[in-house]
């Protein structure tokens, strides 16, 4: 796993960003820790910064095909880069190493850009064709790999990570108010949008290509559920298993040791399955826990290590609330507030100890419908199909009036219309509210009157629509697990996983996401995901005699940690030296009193508040390394 930032520009490159190149590799380093390289050219400069996994001698980047006119610079893990290997020999192409890496110099020489049509893994690419003076950018079909840039009509700046951007010379820092919206509703920033006007994300499934001094984009890639399979409950079990194996078998290839997380829950625990019967040797896993006990799934993990024999590792953290913040708000380089990332940076840290490798279980839920909140979703729609619209209003609307603040509602009723009474929300609707932490207009009462006038009526619901409306699904459940993947997933839970392991150099690799799987789940029919109020049903079906019955019927635990302790012990003096303090950079885009408000009724013992204020400290952490330049 790697580090990768460059610098394009079609009037020819400046020195001050071919001497700068050092300087954005150098604040990837934690990416890359065992190699570091560049290149320049008249109109471009490459650099990476190298964890090495395969061919750890040969494998020193930039690297470039046989008469050097091809370049790459590569952040990622190809596995089915063997077979195009072969293919590529039998063309006539030459080969000096024996990394993934340089297929994908041959192969954008056979296909230019259409290369990634045949990539099967992740990864976030940038290929330099020096006669065409053509960039390429490409980043992984579901967004496991990140992939940042700045375009401002001349010059292109590109990098894993916005801190990578930053470092390069004459780089603008200005706000982008939606971003911030966003951040407030969902607690991350949705792609295309990063939290600065002049950067972005490169989406999931994408590739863009500079040219001309031009820039394009285009999806190479997209989730279709409109194939619904016919199969039998048996039938269909049996290519899960078989699809999920292959997937697992493809990560195991590998220079370095190599495990998996271990958690106790359905995902991880049937990875570790997958990895067990297609080893020779004990499966590592690495567990942690905590002390509260609401918080501990250490029992549920020993109980699965023993079932399959693992090379097992636990550890009981006791997490040292201020160190942690500090450390990840300079490693997501962007406000960031699932709190989630704590446990995975302590997990990521312990299971570095053992491996350079780690297989996790993300994708699960959003596959195959495992959150609560999918249950909740089909519950509120079969209610709204019963009782109509003209009813509701009549039962609903008084009470509207006289509680105005809509929290006691199920949330497809918190909507109103233009008339002022209690509207009906749409499937779409009740979705994004059942993913915005702050129901209603919460997130923008925070803003200051001079951001809220910026926004000129942007909602961040648009983000959901977008998707609503562009995919294939027509059933309620894949349209929202669409619009999840498309959305939290790939900015949120994968943003976590890459930056709290990769901020210890550690490489997760994630079977659950693998495209070809993906797209074999995607053509299940919902009653098989979603089934008498059960999510992942035919997936608890195939893996219960594998993993156990104790396994797949547990309470589902999340991963999370004691903020509402830590805000009224441990954080409780940064808060209020940071977030609160007359010189708080977040005092130009909040309103001061609302924020103040608040931290008294969270002091004063109200409930649900943490992650609100979790939100607003790692936004103010943020602003103070990354926005404010001083």
């Amino acid at each position: 796993m790697c580090g990768i930032a460059g610098v394009v520009d079609a009037r020819g490159l400046a020195e001050a960003d071919r001497a700068g190149i050092e300087a954005m590799i150098e604040t990837l380093r934690h990416r890359g820790p065992d190699d570091r390289g560049s290149k320049a050219f008249g109109r471009c400069v490459l650099g990476q910064t190298r964890l090495s996994i395969i061919d750890l001698a040969g494998g020193h980047q930039p690297l470039s095909n046989e008469d050097g006119s091809i370049w790459i610079t590569y952040n990622g893990e190809v596995y089915n880069f063997p077979e195009l290997r072969v293919e590529l020999e039998s063309k006539g192409h030459q080969f000096r190493t024996h990394t993934d890496t340089e297929v994908i110099v041959h192969l954008y020489e056979e296909m230019g850009p259409s290369c990634v049509d045949r990539l099967r893994g992740m990864f976030a690419f940038a290929v330099w064709d020096e006669a065409r003076g053509r960039l390429l950018l490409a980043r992984d079909r579901v967004g496991i790999k990140p992939l940042y840039y700045h375009f401002d009509g001349h010059r292109l700046v590109f990098g894993s990570e916005i801190k990578a951007i930053l470092a390069a010379p004459n780089m603008p820092r200005e706000l982008r108010p939606e971003a911030l919206l966003d951040y407030l509703t969902l607690f991350y920033v949705p792609a295309p949008k990063s939290m600065l006007r002049q950067i972005d994300k490169l989406p999931a499934g994408h590739v863009l290509v500079f040219e001309d001094g031009r820039v394009t984009t285009r999806e190479y890639w997209d989730l279709r559920f409109d194939e619904p399979s016919s199969w039998s409950e048996a039938e269909l079990g049996e290519e899960f298993w078989r699809h999920l194996s292959d997937a697992v078998r493809m990560r195991l290839i590998s220079d370095v040791p190599l495990g998996a997380f271990l958690s106790g829950g359905v995902d991880s625990s049937s990875v570790v399955a997958a990895m067990a019967e297609q080893s020779d040797r004990p499966v590592v896993t690495n567990s942690i826990g905590f002390e509260e006990e609401r918080f501990n799934e250490l029992p549920h993990a020993d109980r699965v290590a023993d079932r399959f024999g693992t090379e097992h590792h636990r550890y009981v953290v006791r997490p040292d609330a201020v160190e942690a913040v500090e450390r990840l708000a300079w490693h997501y380089d962007e406000p960031f507030a699932d709190h989630s990332a704590v446990p995975t940076y302590y997990v990521s840290k312990m299971a570095r100890q053992n491996v350079t490798v780690a297989l996790s279980g993300d994708g699960g839920d959003e596959n195959m419908a495992g959150y609560r909140r999918y249950r909740d979703l089909e519950k509120e729609r079969r209610l709204r199909s019963v009782i109509p619209g003209s009813v509701r209003q009549g039962l609903f609307a008084p009470l509207a009036r006289l509680y105005p603040n809509p929290d006691w509602l199920p949330w497809f009723l918190r909507f109103r219309s233009k008339l002022g009474l209690l509207g009906i929300a749409t499937d779409e609707e009740a979705h994004y509210r059942s993913m915005a932490f702050e129901q209603g207009d919460g997130g923008r009462r925070l803003l200051s009157a001079d951001v809220r006038e910026a926004l000129r009526g942007y909602d961040s619901q648009e983000v959901f629509r977008y998707h609503y409306e562009r995919t294939t699904a027509r059933d309620p459940l894949s349209r929202s697990l669409y619009v999840d993947i498309k959305t939290y997933l790939a900015d949120d839970i994968l943003c976590k996983v890459d930056r709290a392991s990769m901020a210890v150099s550690l490489e997760v690799r994630v079977p659950i996401l693998d495209h070809v799987f993906m797209e074999f789940m995607a053509g299940i029919p919902p009653q098989w995901k979603l089934r008498g109020g059960e999510g992942k049903y035919l997936f608890k079906q195939v893996v219960r005699s594998r993993i156990g019955q104790d396994i797949v019927d547990r309470p589902k635990m999340g991963f999370s940690m004691p903020l509402s302790e830590w805000f009224r012990g441990p954080l409780r003096e940064m808060f209020e030296d940071t977030v609160l303090s007359g010189s708080a950079c977040v005092r130009d885009w909040l309103d001061a009193d609302q924020v103040r408000g608040l931290w008294r009724r969270h002091l004063a013992g109200g409930r649900w508040l943490e992650s609100q204020l979790w939100a607003l400290l790692m936004l103010e952490l943020w602003a103070r390394r990354f926005y404010r330049r001083d």
